[in-house]
């Protein structure tokens, strides 16, 4: 079908977020979500509710209201008592904003979200929720600046995004008219963790499949991937503040995650299959490093939702054909066994005088909803007859580098600065800054 607007079916409507727009509040924002727009300002009392006197914890709560002009026709004032909507929106933004801080450090005190929505085209609490956000951490900054708070207390990254079926079709981010047509209407609302802290969902039109409801859910969380993004953007120079997107990586190698998390540092936060809850083992039947990359990326990705990353590496040898090649860790028939895959490698090169070979790593980013990304990083060296060096993993002591130093002979530093993995990665590092930040 033919959006309204000329989207394609997974493409989110721009997001545009004015911060410091009240400029008596504590925190404020103006977003604009194609043509829905909504004031968020953030208000901080120094009480909190009866029910949490002496509990020595903080309070988020919210209001929400649509003002009289916000639609085509003239909406009424909330008197005193509210529209059954108006009251079931605002404790959807209270609830899912209050996963966002940790309340025992922000003290006994409250933080009233108030969101007016000025005017509106479709998904008015989604955008609520992802601008009243950064209505939040802007008073925060606030208060860490004033020093009432000694401790930053957001605990996680908030942001919310409709879904729906409109003609038989899947669709990303309704406007008012889909939503009106729509045959299955859901709102997500989502941490940087990639969990749902809400899902409101509904068939209004018509039951919905579990494939299709696969199908919302990677257009849903890539919607959101970008709403953080905006999200940052806006805090610019505090977004330090909100903790970093989570990575998921194929990989329990407690080594490679040390070395990826300090290759990502201050972008994303790289976390493992054993922390995720997944099995090791994922079965690499690719003819290149780059098959192998998107099949365990691709796998993980499935599995959690999340970006997910993976790569797959080894030694190259032009005198062999690019053998170890793909088969680099098990060689030798078993998998890791390094003394036994390189005693092979050299049987294999006695009589070569062409020593040549290279380290290649072809690393995979693989989205929701969006095409696999592969990068490759190579580093150049030439084969010893005999190992040098006793640091290192697997071809190290025989893969010997420009400097005249074998790989097992470089201090892990200097290593992770030159290697194939280190070309890789600094390619995948601007890829998921963008991702995430730009």
């Amino acid at each position: 079908m033919i959006r309204t607007d000329g989207r394609a079916a997974a493409q989110a409507r721009d997001c545009v977020i004015e911060t410091d727009f009240v400029k008596t509040a504590d925190g404020s924002c103006l977003i604009a979500v194609g043509n829905t727009r909504v004031i968020c300002t953030a208000s901080v009392e120094e009480s909190v509710p009866p029910f949490l006197r002496d509990k020595n914890q903080g309070w988020v709560t919210a209001e929400y209201a649509m003002l009289p002009a916000s639609t085509g026709t003239r909406k009424k004032r909330d008197g005193i008592q509210k529209d059954g909507r108006g009251v079931e929106i605002q404790r959807l933004i209270g609830r899912s904003l209050r996963q966002a801080v940790d309340l025992t450090l922000l003290g006994q005190r409250t933080i009233t979200l108030d969101c007016d929505v000025l005017q509106a085209d479709g998904g008015t609490r989604t955008a609520s929720i992802t601008g009243a956000y950064v209505a939040l951490v802007l008073a925060v900054r606030k208060l860490l600046e004033n020093g009432l708070l000694q401790i930053n207390p957001i605990a996680g990254q908030i942001a919310a995004v409709s879904v729906g079926i409109v003609d038989g079709q899947p669709l990303l981010d309704l406007c008012y008219t889909e939503d009106s047509n729509a045959q299955t209407d859901i709102n997500l609302v989502m941490n940087q963790r990639g969990e749902f802290i809400e899902l409101q969902g509904t068939g209004e039109g018509r039951a919905f499949t579990e494939a299709e409801l696969r199908v919302l859910l990677g257009y849903g969380r890539q919607g959101i991937l970008g709403l953080m993004r905006d999200q940052r953007k806006a805090l610019k120079e505090i977004a330090h503040l909100l903790p970093l997107p989570r990575l998921a990586v194929a990989s329990a190698n407690e080594h490679k995650l040390k070395e990826l998390r300090e290759l990502f540092k201050g972008v994303c936060e790289p976390v493992g299959m054993l922390e995720l809850g997944l099995a090791d083992g994922i079965e690499e039947t690719g003819k290149n490093f780059g098959e192998n990359a998107v099949l365990k990326a691709d796998a993980i990705m499935k599995a959690t939702g999340l970006p997910s990353l993976a790569d797959d590496s080894g030694l190259s040898v032009d005198a062999l054909h690019g053998a170890p090649g793909v088969h680099s860790a098990r060689y030798a028939g078993e998998h890791g066994d390094d003394k036994t895959n390189n005693e092979l490698l050299l049987k294999n090169m006695e009589g070569q005088t062409n020593r040549a070979c290279k380290f290649v790593c072809a690393m995979a980013l693989a989205l929701p909803a969006r095409d696999t990304v592969t990068v490759t990083g190579e580093c150049a060296g030439t084969l010893l007859m005999q190992p040098r060096g006793t640091s290192g993993l697997g071809y190290d002591p025989l893969f010997l580098y420009e400097n005249n130093k074998t790989f097992a002979e470089l201090s892990p530093k200097k290593k992770n600065e030159v290697s194939h993995r280190a070309m890789a990665a600094a390619k995948m590092r601007d890829i998921l800054r963008g991702l995430f930040w730009s």
